[in-house]
């Protein structure tokens, strides 16, 4: 089963074959990017608040194709990009004017696994044959909002359950006591985010401060935020596309024997859409450009990279100056070489990005998702990628001469977390699909240090056995594994605390934490062997490889709050949960293992309220250092 589902994943792992790819219907670079309006709430009155309408609204993806019916914040797809200042506290309310009964604008299928070397169905338009979900057509709109990355309390975070339906509004308030930053918001709602976020609900949130204006950095016309999100569309009887938003999804197993459901993978689509549209061109001077990249896609993993008219990489233009939580130390080269072979960015991820194309001027470039396994811009329609476009920039000469220089530091503020901090621990473990009394899903555990393990008889279902790089072997029960089981994790608010994700199977999940930022401390790779998923435990200590190195990328050791977890690695991240109490969710940001159920909530509370707490300590104890 693990197998199965680690061939079907595309860009995961990905088919090998030489199969040629189909003219593509549509025509990449022949519609201009757009740019969603900029809201800047700017009451001093924080009693007044700001209201955000989700609507039903007609999207042309493409020139080539007709009226897309989507659901947008404002009537827009993205919705518009909220600018803020540091401090500046506003409310949103976020209201639900989508009429009641409205027809779903997204269509759900699930096709069957072909045999290796071929095609993936999901790259493919059209049903192919399968019928629709009957029970995604009949969702109503039911939507709460999730401000991804900011600090505010939880009753103000877009708890999943919390979802309002039509006529209804969410009200939301956030403080803006950040670093400048991009945040993002989308919809949250339990089970279904999956598809509510491909119908369009999801836009972009700046931060500004003034660290950040004292770079003066490109602006105005010349910042520009891309949200990247892949998409597929339904065909007509004839066999044409029909522009109606398709979900489709490979059915890896019929029927799991724990709930008798089919087992599908996390959706990828052939067309990318930049700002809402498939593959845009932007007319740009020959000048500094500051790009705010989110993608957007539900599990698409992205490997970006420039290529120039011959199809090469063009090296020493791209600089990386923040990630999520923020402005960077120091700017990063994205030289497309051995230190960044590509941009890789996966859901949720986001990327300050400053592009110099003054040495550039009449010259036609381009943005791809490359195939880990070819060259930049060259489809792999066995894979995942059976459409490398991106966007197209299309480079005039500047109308001014452009006297930007690139600052060698961009942030004195910044400070490096060490694991010298005192700080609490806590370890989760990423389970394969195939696991015992998973459904044919994969899991988030919780996991708790077993100090006494006299008469424990291995393997036990929810125990697993870990040598850590000092020889050590410890052992861990597992507490919690899906959503509604009881808390575990209760944090003492303005503490610091380590959390440790060890995946054994072998998809990258991309986790996110709600409400904190943190820093990558290190990957470490670990031989998970000794796991059986059968017994739901380990057979022998799932072992640290002192021989394997994984040093940090150099564009992933700011701020961040989504994190790459591959297979058979051990991620340590450290964060301080301040600012704001409540309960927070974590969970991994492909769309589909969220509504699967890999979400688990967490509570902040103040440290002094959690002396008064009853049954077993929830505060940041030592659930196994893991380095």
């Amino acid at each position: 089963m693990t197998e199965i589902f680690e061939k079907a994943v595309g860009r995961i792992t990905g088919a090998t074959g030489d199969e040629k790819q189909a003219p593509d219907e549509l025509r990449p670079y022949v519609a201009p990017l757009t740019v969603p309006p900029v809201l800047r709430p700017t009451t001093a009155d924080v009693r007044q608040e700001t209201e955000i309408a989700l609507r039903p609204t007609w999207v042309r993806l493409h020139p080539q194709l007709p009226p897309t019916l989507m659901w947008g914040y404002d009537g827009h797809v993205p919705g518009p990009t909220i600018e803020v200042r540091r401090g500046r506290r506003i409310r949103i309310a976020w209201t639900n004017r989508i009429p009641k009964g409205a027809e779903y604008p997204v269509t759900a299928v699930a096709a069957a696994l072909r045999a290796p070397g071929t095609a993936p169905a999901t790259t493919e338009p059209g049903r192919g044959g399968a019928e629709p979900d009957k029970d995604v057509a009949a969702l109503p709109a039911w939507s709460v909002t999730h401000l991804h990355g900011a600090r505010t309390g939880g009753g103000n975070d877009g708890w999943a359950d919390n979802a309002v339906g039509s006529g209804d509004a969410q009200l939301s308030e956030y403080p803006n006591d950040h670093r400048a930053t991009q945040w993002w918001y989308h919809d949250h709602a339990m089970n279904i985010t999956r598809f509510n976020v491909m119908a369009g609900l999801y836009g972009t949130y700046l931060v500004r401060d003034d660290e950040e204006d004292a770079l003066r950095l490109p602006s105005g016309k010349r910042e520009i935020p891309l949200l990247l999100a892949d998409r597929n569309l339904d065909t007509d009887e004839d066999g044409r596309l029909n522009g109606r938003l398709l979900h489709k999804t490979v059915v890896v197993r019929e029927s799991a024997p724990e709930t008798g459901e089919p087992v599908s993978v996390p959706f990828t689509g052939p067309y990318t859409t930049v700002n809402g549209r498939i593959w845009p061109y932007a007319e740009v001077d020959s000048a500094w450009y500051r790009f705010r990249l989110v993608n957007a896609s539900n599990a698409r993993i992205f490997d970006l990279v420039l290529i120039d008219e011959d199809g090469d990489p063009v090296p020493g233009v791209v600089h990386q100056i923040g990630s999520d939580g923020g402005l960077l130390p120091r700017p990063v080269p994205v030289d497309f070489g051995p230190e960044l072979p590509a941009l890789t960015a996966a859901p949720a991820e986001r990327f300050d990005l400053l592009v110099d194309f003054r040495r550039l001027a009449g010259r036609t470039l381009r943005l791809v998702n490359k195939d880990p396994g070819r060259p930049a811009g060259v489809p792999d329609p066995a894979g995942d990628v059976r459409c490398p476009a991106v966007m197209e920039f299309r480079v005039h000469e500047a109308a001014e001469r452009d006297t930007f220089e690139l600052p060698e530091v961009l942030s004195g503020s910044f400070r490096r977390l060490t694991r010298e901090l005192p700080h609490g621990h806590r370890l989760v473990v990423l389970t394969p699909p195939a696991t015992r009394g998973a459904g044919g899903h994969p899991e988030i555990w919780e996991m708790t240090e077993v100090t006494g393990t006299d008469g424990l008889t291995l393997p036990a279902d929810g125990v697993i056995q870990l040598t850590g790089p000092d020889g050590t072997t410890k052992t861990y029960r597992r507490i919690a594994r899906t959503f509604n089981d009881g808390l575990g994790f209760t944090v003492g608010e303005g503490s610091y605390e380590q959390w440790s994700f060890l995946n054994l199977a072998p998809v990258v999940h991309p986790m996110h934490i709600h409400l904190a930022d943190f820093q990558l401390l290190g990957r470490d790779a670990y031989d998970v062997s000794g796991f059986d998923p059968a017994a739901g435990g380990t057979r022998a200590p799932v072992r640290h490889d002192a021989g394997t190195a994984i040093p940090l990328a150099p564009n992933e050791q700011g701020y961040k709050d989504v994190f790459r977890v591959p297979g058979g690695q051990l991620l340590r991240v450290m964060g301080r949960f301040d600012g704001a109490y409540g309960r927070f969710m974590y969970h991994c940001h492909l769309l589909e293992h969220e509504d699967m159920g890999m979400m688990r909530p967490f509570v902040v509370m103040p440290a002094e309220a959690m002396r008064f707490g009853h049954g077993a300590p929830h505060g940041g104890g030592h659930g196994g250092r893991m380095g």
